[in-house]
């Protein structure tokens, strides 16, 4: 007998996309629950055309006990979350359909891929993994009251599922930034929460406080292996964006300490040899980008750096270099990636300008 599912989610002023989140589902959930925490918009009216299980709950700065409190309603043998402004595409609602009929209820979390991010031709240049089908007997819960998480635990099992996150108007808010300092006041703040209290403050421009939080969740031992990896990232960009190329170099090859090198951190290496024209140093880095053991995608993944702009970086070195063969033949890997991409119609007319015989020696 197949496995009964409930979709739970939180929901506050989402009328412009809580509809379209659901028609993107449909047929796929035993039941689903929506837990209000204050809409002043027609965010409820909305809900009750695909269920009569809206629920309230009153906000308390609190995401995970929110999640919570719409998991708790659901009596499904598993429970999925989204976002009011994620999608489901149809290709994904198949693949859904086809897991929920093979399940034999021994698996207590599926990770499913999280698309954060899409370019001009909808392509994925950001996606991560996220905890996304919980078995509802296996008595998991959310944590954190900000960037909130279920803690892996028991079977888990990763699927080729996505969801996308979809674009909606956003305003700026200060309410993640209000919470993380209301856990630092009061001592609730964990080592995650000190991460993400980390990357609030970069998003907000206060970077030297957001170094000096990321480098004490490093000193205190850091927490998830991708974290650590993402923490020296960050500092990397930050101290670059304060005129210290010197201590962001040594932030990205901090990375290393925590697993072998990332795509990311080798472009970002390349790029510092590039600026000081040692041409050795940053074909090395980004050749290493292209290696495909620096393509982990256990934490955010930014696809890019494995092939495109390595190949981009590539075409510009060995340009400058005057081997004009070596760097046609990274625009051509570039140009396979990229087709319209900006820079790879600039470098084509380029070519075709400046060195028409070696665009002929490869046609």
């Amino acid at each position: 007998m197949p496995m009964t599912w409930s979709l739970a989610m939180i929901v506050k002023n989402e009328e412009a996309v809580l509809g379209r989140c659901l028609e993107s589902v449909a047929g796929v959930f035993d039941e689903i629950i929506i837990v209000d925490t204050g809409s002043a918009d027609q965010t409820v009216e909305i809900a009750k055309r695909f269920t009569d299980k809206v629920f309230y709950f009153e906000w308390v700065e609190d995401f995970a006990a929110a999640r919570n409190e719409a998991f708790s309603k659901a009596t499904g043998d598993y429970i999925m979350w989204l976002d009011a402004d994620d999608i489901v595409e149809p290709a994904e609602r198949e693949k859904m359909l086809q897991l929920k009929e093979s399940q034999d209820g021994e698996v207590d979390m599926y990770y499913m891929k999280y698309n954060l991010l899409k370019d001009e031709n909808g392509v994925v240049i950001w996606s991560t993994l996220r905890e996304r089908l919980i078995r509802r007997e296996a008595g998991l819960y959310w944590i954190e009251p900000i960037h909130e998480v279920i803690e892996a635990q028991g079977e888990t099992e990763t699927v080729n599922i996505a969801i996308t996150h979809g674009e909606k108007e956003r305003t700026h808010s200060d309410r993640n930034l209000r919470i993380h300092e209301l856990q630092a006041k009061n001592g609730t703040q964990t080592q995650r929460g000190r991460f993400y209290y980390a990357s609030e403050l970069k998003t907000h421009f206060r970077f030297k406080e957001s170094i000096q939080q990321y480098e004490a969740f490093l000193e205190n031992g850091g927490t998830w292996r991708e974290d650590n990896i993402q923490a020296c990232i960050d500092l990397a960009y930050l101290h670059k964006m304060l005129g210290e190329k010197e201590k962001s170099v040594k932030y990205l090859l901090q990375t290393m300490l925590y697993d072998p090198p990332r795509a990311k951190a080798c472009c970002l290496i390349g790029d510092y040899f590039y600026e000081k024209d040692d041409d050795v140093n940053c074909v090395y880095w980004y050749d290493m980008a292209l290696h495909p053991n620096t393509h982990r995608k256990d934490g955010f993944f930014e696809p890019d750096y494995c092939d495109f702009y390595p190949h981009l970086q590539l075409c510009l070195v060995f340009d400058r270099l005057e081997l004009h063969e070596g760097a046609y033949r990274h625009f051509l890997a570039a140009k396979a990636l990229k087709p319209t991409h900006p820079s790879v119609v600039f470098n084509e007319a380029y070519f075709l300008e400046n060195y028409p015989e070696v665009v002929e020696k490869f046609q």
